[in-house]
């Protein structure tokens, strides 16, 4: 789970930095480990700034006024596998051939294929244990057999082909090519999103365009007229603005990852024609059903509560429906980071308790039904349920608007370690008792796929990535993927204790980038 951005200014004489950094502030619920912003202008030359951090935080007024030319990239990045280190911040940048960034959303689940391939067939470094620099490296191969002094749409198109043959997993990407413009593609299933829009520049009167993970970012900085990237398909926008879309692969499915609208995207976002809201009110409907089915169970009831802030709208139709009460019994401490990407358990305990303050008044001798997007390894969940003890709470029944998480997600996103997930091999009792609930009550399966479905019946759309509840992956078996995921987070462990007297094979993660933060003149 990561945002990615990319923008081409029809004026020539403007810089895409400032509004790139300004889009960044509306997908900032998407990654907040590190930031990273790519431009460039007619000659060619990249301007890079990342880092560790959020984007308010890596990009000063300085940086921001040094990152010139009107097309560019940027990126936010989300760490999978528990990799947190300055070297992995996107986006990537490879100077052969011909100069390229690129900054990815997803996970490929071939990656040991890859590396070897690279390593083995084309000859090319990897630095890092991000699969980003692969696909990158991947891309940067299959573009260099064209043995030609400058490329074209079709050469482009053609390594992309080349990639999509290689690469296997979800993958929403943006890139730069030195001195020729902008690219994006998405990968053959469509599990991650990535939309283009465009508008009518008021200097130019041409049209700029804009590629985001999210529609939101699209209408805020007013381009209206937008669609959805399709799966196995690319866009280029060369330096004169010219654009041109193909369907580079055939789609293999439409099956973009339901989490995205439980839990990923911001409620105000379209995905694939989809409001994200309105699927959220759906989920809470089909919740409230399911309480309702359970008996004697919405007697008990008092008041419902959302934990902030994804599950709130879910949260509010569940009450309607129950004819309950909503409260905000909650108060969100909007500085402190999501919970489940803290790094130890221990971390994450102080963490909720920073996040979130429960008001007496609102838990206080009642039967309290919290409702939470999501339940992955519990220690958020269970924090919260003492808490609302400790508030007074009578009775507390927990309610999840997705269904029990008991396989990793592997399409960008590191959950845990399976067994590490609170709803692996238990029942929802056991699943309570774990939690310290009274009651804990899942969304149905096929009810969280028709509440996504019902916005869009007869749209493309043919169905969905839930390998997270059911195990079975939209790209088949991934076994050695899954313990090549469990090797990194183990050595990420170990590093995290420092290196003294560890294993002179492993991979210490390099603190700063080797890249390029060019704070030369820029000069057309």
């Amino acid at each position: 789970m990561c945002g990615i951005l990319g923008l081409c200014l029809s004026d020539q004489t403007s810089n895409a930095g400032p509004e790139l950094y300004d889009g960044l502030s509306f997908l900032q619920h998407r990654g907040q480990d590190a930031a990273g912003i790519t431009t460039s202008g007619p000659k060619g030359r990249f301007y890079q700034c990342k880092g560790n951090g959020m984007a308010r935080e890596v990009f000063t007024k300085d940086r921001l006024s040094n990152l010139v030319g009107n097309v560019g990239i940027a990126h936010l990045r989300y760490p999978t596998a528990g990799s947190s280190s300055g070297s992995e911040a996107q986006p990537f940048y490879v100077n052969s051939p011909y100069g390229i960034s690129m900054g990815h959303n997803g996970n490929l689940v071939n990656t040991s294929q890859l590396r070897k391939y690279l390593d083995e067939v084309v000859h090319r470094h990897i630095n890092t244990d991000s699969d980003s620099e692969l696909l990158l490296n991947v891309f940067a191969s299959e573009l260099h057999k064209t043995n030609k002094s400058r490329v074209d749409n079709d050469d482009i198109f053609t390594a992309l082909k080349g990639l999509y043959e290689l690469c296997r997993g979800a993958y929403a990407c943006v890139g730069l090519l030195a001195g020729y413009g902008l690219f994006a593609f998405r990968d053959p299933n469509g599990i991650r999103p990535l939309l283009i829009g465009e508008r009518t520049n008021s200097a130019t009167g041409a049209t700029d365009y804009m590629i985001a993970s999210e529609s939101v970012v699209l209408k805020a900085h007013n381009f209206k007229k937008f669609r959805d990237i399709l799966p196995g398909e690319a866009v280029i926008i060369n330096k004169l603005g010219q654009v041109e879309f193909k369907q580079v692969v055939p789609a293999r499915s439409y099956t973009p990852d339901i989490f995205e609208y439980v839990y990923f995207a911001r409620p105000d976002s379209v995905l694939d024609g989809i409001s994200v809201y309105r699927t959220r009110l759906n989920m809470g409907a089909k919740l409230a059903a399911n309480i309702n089915s359970i008996q004697g169970l919405a007697e008990q009831i008092d008041v419902v509560v959302p934990v902030p802030d994804t599950s709130r709208n879910t949260a509010l139709e569940c009450a309607v429906q129950l004819r309950k009460p909503f409260r905000e019994g909650f108060v969100k401490n909007t500085y402190v980071g999501r919970t489940f990407i803290m790094p130890d358990q221990e971390k994450r305990v102080s963490s909720v308790r920073r996040k979130l303050n429960a008001m007496e008044s609102e838990f206080k001798d009642r039967n309290v039904l919290i409702v939470d997007d999501s339940i992955v390894r519990g220690t958020t969940s269970k924090e919260i349920v003492q808490m609302a003890r400790e508030a007074g709470a009578k009775k507390v029944f927990f309610a999840s608007a997705a269904p029990a998480i008991r396989y990793n997600h592997i399409y960008g996103i590191d959950l845990a370690d399976t067994k590490a997930l609170v709803a692996f091999e238990k029942s929802e009792a056991e699943v309570a008792k774990a939690i310290g609930a009274d009651e804990v009550i899942y969304q149905k399966l096929e009810d969280l796929i028709e509440s996504v479905k019902m916005e869009d019946p007869t749209g493309p759309i043919q169905g969905f990535e839930v390998g997270v509840f059911t195990g079975g992956y939209i790209t088949g078996v991934e076994d050695s993927y899954l313990q090549e995921i469990e090797e990194v987070r183990a050595q990420n462990k170990l590093l995290e204790k420092g290196l003294g007297g560890m294993p002179s094979d492993l991979n210490a993660k390099a603190e700063v980038d080797i890249g390029i933060y060019n704070m030369g003149d820029y000069k057309n």
